[in-house]
């Protein structure tokens, strides 16, 4: 379980990265970080970039499910923690005071 979090985390932060970077390539209105790769950024990363939009899309679905697959194995390791279950600490009466 441990292993598969750490993968989780790993492509986590990998999507996160790719996903700045992807959406920066892509041209605004006003352009974009394509426009400072020249004429090469601009004909690959154009107006007729279907497919570097799925792309973005896909990338979204993957940060997204690995987000939400962190938090819930992160929710299941600390309900089943060790810790909690030792409820002998608040059984002892509280010191009485010499009043």
């Amino acid at each position: 379980m441990e292993l598969l979090t750490t993968l989780l985390y790993i492509v986590f932060v990998f999507s996160a990265i790719a996903l700045v970077v992807v959406i920066l390539l892509q041209e605004g209105k006003g352009g974009g970080f394509g426009d400072a790769l020249g004429v090469a950024g601009q004909q690959t990363f154009g107006v007729k970039a279907s497919g570097i939009h799925k792309f973005t899309g896909a990338l979204c679905v993957v940060f997204f499910v690995c987000a939400v697959a962190i938090t819930v194995f992160n929710r299941t390791q600390s309900e089943s923690s060790s810790i909690g279950d030792d409820t002998s600490l608040f059984d002892t009466p509280a010191p009485e005071s010499g009043e």
